[in-house]
């Protein structure tokens, strides 16, 4: 059930909501300087903001913050377990023009969630922040639920593009487990496909993303079998870990081990940026990777970068990314599952550490 029940077309007058108001995230927030505070190690350099309607979202995803039947109102609950306060969207509009000026912001992304406004309110915000700041590059993570191909044609004309789908689960048992059927959601997996898809033909070469999950139930060898669809269909992952909301159906699962999303993160590098052959992964009885056939320069050359462990997101105007999500996986104090900077040399030996790469590495000769 919704969690008010005041008619929509009265919402207006009694609630903050989208297209009006928008939800930003604190590190966003603070980099606005809408909020006082600093991000440890890094800065925020994509704006990411989100619909806000009283409902919260009519969507019931199993592990989600703002799901249907998550027990309290929008406003008492998280997002990727981080607080997303409210502001009025031409306010946050403006402080954007003004990072634009002095600058530059890297990128903004606006978030829809599952409501009946949410495709029409989209286009009204994206137009609403590239008033001010025309040149700001654009991206939206779209409710494929909420789209058709005319649709997203629309949303490229009003300034956005990257478009980013929410596909989380790999599979579609998984999928209609925890976002379709058996949540009594909308969503679903055919679907969903069926928007990706447009998107890529509309929006080009990895101009469309699709985030995933790792640790609502899939197995290693169902996340490299996408990893490798991804990449020919030209078509960019973006890898989330799971972490438990209190009160979602899946608050009491626990999070994948740490060596398990280290080497996940690994692999998918070397998949997408040294073409790793399917060949040189083996799997044993749980589907879990048991050996990595690799050569050694290939691998200690991608861990050495770091890169593999930073978050995976949108790219800002230099091709950097600019998404890089400070705490989206992670709680503060907790260890990093994605970095939101390059990982320095201490860095490393603890990704090492973590990863525990000599138990499944075929040609393991580390250099420290």
């Amino acid at each position: 059930m919704a969690k008010v029940t005041v008619p929509s077309d009265q919402q207006a007058e009694q609630y903050q909501i989208s297209p009006d108001y928008v939800r930003i995230s604190m590190a966003a927030a603070i980099e606005l300087g809408l909020k006082p505070g600093r991000i440890n190690r890094c800065n925020c350099n994509c704006i990411n903001l989100l619909q806000n309607y009283p409902e919260g979202c009519y969507a019931n995803c199993t592990y989600c913050g703002l799901a249907r039947e998550r027990p309290g109102t929008p406003e008492e609950n998280t997002f990727i377990r981080v607080a997303w306060p409210l502001y009025p969207t031409d306010l946050v509009a403006e402080k954007i023009a003004e990072r634009e000026a002095n600058g530059g912001v890297g990128r903004v992304c606006i978030s829809q969630v599952q409501d009946h406004r949410a495709y029409d309110d989209l286009v009204d915000m994206i137009r609403r922040v590239k008033r001010p700041a025309p040149q700001v590059p654009m991206s939206a993570l779209v409710s494929a639920t909420t789209l058709n191909e005319e649709r997203l044609h629309t949303i490229k004309e009003a300034g956005v593009d990257i478009i980013g789908v929410g596909l989380d689960a790999v599979t579609e048992e998984l999928f209609e487990e925890t976002r379709g059927r058996g949540t009594k959601g909308p969503h679903n997996w055919e679907y969903h496909w069926r928007i990706v898809r447009a998107a890529r033909e509309i929006y080009g070469a990895m101009k469309v993303n699709c985030h995933i999950i790792v640790g609502l139930g899939e197995t290693d060898k169902e996340l490299v079998d996408m990893f490798y669809q991804l990449k020919e269909e030209q078509i960019a992952g973006y890898l989330f870990s799971f972490n438990p909301e209190p009160g979602t159906v899946m608050q009491d699962l626990s999070r994948s081990p740490i060596h398990r999303m280290r080497r996940i993160q690994l692999v998918k590098h070397l998949i997408e940026n040294q073409n790793l052959p399917r060949e040189a992964l083996s799997f044993d009885n749980e589907s879990s990777i048991s050996r990595l056939d690799a050569p050694e320069t290939m691998v200690e050359v991608a861990v050495n970068t770091g890169l593999p462990f930073m978050t995976n997101g949108c790219p800002d105007r230099a091709g950097e990314v600019a998404c890089n999500r400070p705490y989206g996986s992670y709680r503060p104090g907790e260890e990093y599952r994605d970095y939101p900077f390059q990982p320095n040399a201490n860095d490393l030996i603890v990704i090492r550490q973590q990863m525990r790469l000599e138990e499944v590495w075929a040609n393991l000769n580390p250099v420290m």
